[in-house]
């Protein structure tokens, strides 16, 4: 039975935390996902949970005890933002290279420098390729939900991969939403007891961890951990069939929003999700036939899904709120570009960076956005493809300052 009440996005995952009873909750504080550790140590402190919670000096120590606590056979969880990813670095390849299920709540901020406490997807996109399943969501229940579903994912036997589940900053992190609990019993049903096959306290099989991996084994291990990222995309969606008939709510590797006629799309990532369908009913409303594509699930990336979704449409614009410094566009529309190598030659594909650094997106600026795919389809051409959306315009800035 579901319990609905009013929490921030933090606050939601904390309580999923909670429900699930890790046994070891390692973390550092930095905005904005302070306070994910902040409302657990809460439930640690008031009995409500049996988890060991270890408070450390740095991000990098985070990981680490985290690492250490799931090769002893514990369900482990952490949180962290930005620079505090970084600072992980280390540690994010090992967890992932150990096959260690690592559950992990990034509340996406942006990278120094220049300093900025606010939301963009820097982070978790520089470590898109550490080896980490990363699932997106949108809102509040999005983030509660996915971080019960993270763990199902991450310890299922066909994966053993670490997951980020990642939100937005302060937009997700601290707005307050309504929002649909699961009764505790119901998560700890869903998700089950953690039993590793292998563990450092299993004295029946004795096991070595982090060995030297010589020439002769490293590429075969690393082959076996592409495996694992492999099979994470079907055990993705066994999971949510599973949360679906629990729950109710319907979650894929991405959502199709008014897809079904559209000629022209955006595909992007989290909160901003919201804004743009904003701007599809509008322009439904007139007579335009403009639809969006929300990802969820980046890695393992939906390459297949992805093209067969995009059929049939003449433009798209892929948004990153990450500049890739490729001068090529941003991560994610180099995973769309090349998901469509061998697609629909005839679509027209641009790449928009946007909203770095908290930089605010607004309905009227996803309709220039569409604005702009109208003009590429009447021209039949999509340069210039790399763009900005939101930059001011150093000489329009200077001429109203009377400069």
């Amino acid at each position: 039975m579901a319990v609905r009440d009013k929490r921030s996005g933090n606050e939601a995952v904390g309580i999923a935390m909670r429900q699930m009873n890790p046994g070891v909750v390692a973390a550092f504080p930095i905005t904005p996902s302070t306070e994910v550790p902040q409302y657990f140590s809460g439930y640690a402190a008031n009995g409500e949970v049996d988890t060991e919670f270890v408070p450390v000096e740095s991000e990098h120590s985070a990981m680490s005890a985290c690492i250490g606590a799931s090769y002893a056979g514990v369900r482990a969880m952490t949180a962290t933002s930005s620079n505090g990813l970084a600072l992980m670095w280390e540690m994010l390849y090992i967890a992932s290279s150990d096959r260690l299920p690592i559950v992990m709540a990034v509340v996406n901020r942006a990278l120094s420098g220049p300093i900025s406490i606010h939301n963009d997807h820097a982070d978790s996109m520089g470590a898109r390729d550490a080896g980490w399943v990363q699932l997106y969501g949108e809102n509040n229940q999005e983030a509660y939900d996915n971080e019960i579903m993270a763990v199902c994912v991450a310890e299922h036997p066909d994966v053993e991969l670490p997951v980020m589940n990642c939100y937005d900053g302060f937009i997700t992190s601290h707005s307050v939403e309504n929002i649909e609990l699961l009764e505790d019993d119901a998560v700890r049903d869903f998700v089950g007891e953690y039993r590793p096959g292998h563990h450092l306290l299993n004295p029946g099989a004795p096991m070595s961890a982090g060995p030297l991996d010589m020439p002769g084994y490293y590429f075969e291990h690393k082959r076996s951990q592409a495996e694992g990222m492999i099979c994470a995309k079907k055990v993705i969606l066994e999971t949510a069939d599973r949360f679906y008939e629990l729950t109710g709510r319907r979650y894929g590797l991405f959502e199709a929003y008014q897809m079904d006629d559209a000629e022209m799309a955006v595909i992007l990532i989290g909160s901003s999700a919201g804004t743009a369908k904003e701007a599809v009913k509008r322009l439904r409303r007139e007579g335009v036939k403009a639809g969006l594509i929300k990802i969820r699930v980046f890695r393992p990336f939906p390459a297949e899904e992805i093209k067969e979704a995009l059929k049939g449409l003449r433009a798209v614009a892929v948004m990153d709120k990450s500049e890739g410094f490729s001068t090529h566009g941003g991560p994610l529309f180099h995973e769309v570009s090349s998901a469509l190598y061998y697609g629909d030659k005839d679509l027209l594909l641009c790449s928009y960076i946007y909203g770095l650094g908290g930089r605010d997106v607004r309905v009227e600026d996803i309709l220039q956005v569409f604005k702009s795919l109208s003009d590429d389809i009447a021209r039949g051409s999509a340069e210039p493809y790399c763009r900005y959306l939101g930059v001011t315009d150093k000489e329009k800035e200077e001429a109203a300052d009377g400069i």
